[in-house]
């Protein structure tokens, strides 16, 4: 099993959440908002007046086969919008109960 964890500006969350839908990612669960600031050229996401963009985080824990799918979305999506900001990390799940 995988963890996918996600950042992604507020105006992809209903997007991503309904692809794991259709992808049968069924279990997540979600931040929001969150701030923070892109390590290479993003925008500060604060929710200020200066800064009015905010973020979300996803995680969710999947089946090894259904992490191609969901990334490939996800980077299909980032392309399309690089000035929103999305980003997507995965991690072995090691045990679980």
């Amino acid at each position: 099993m995988k963890t996918i964890f996600i950042t992604c500006n507020q105006a992809h969350y209903y997007r991503i959440t309904e692809e794991m839908t259709h992808l049968n990612i069924r279990g997540f669960t979600s931040w929001k908002p969150l701030t923070g600031r892109g390590s290479n050229t993003g925008d500060p996401h604060y929710g200020s007046k200066a800064w009015p963009a905010l973020n979300n985080a996803i995680i969710t824990v999947v089946e090894d086969h259904q992490v191609d799918g969901l990334l490939d979305f996800l980077k299909k999506l980032d392309e399309k919008t690089p000035e929103l900001g999305l980003r997507a990390f995965v991690w072995n799940v090691e045990k679980s109960i």
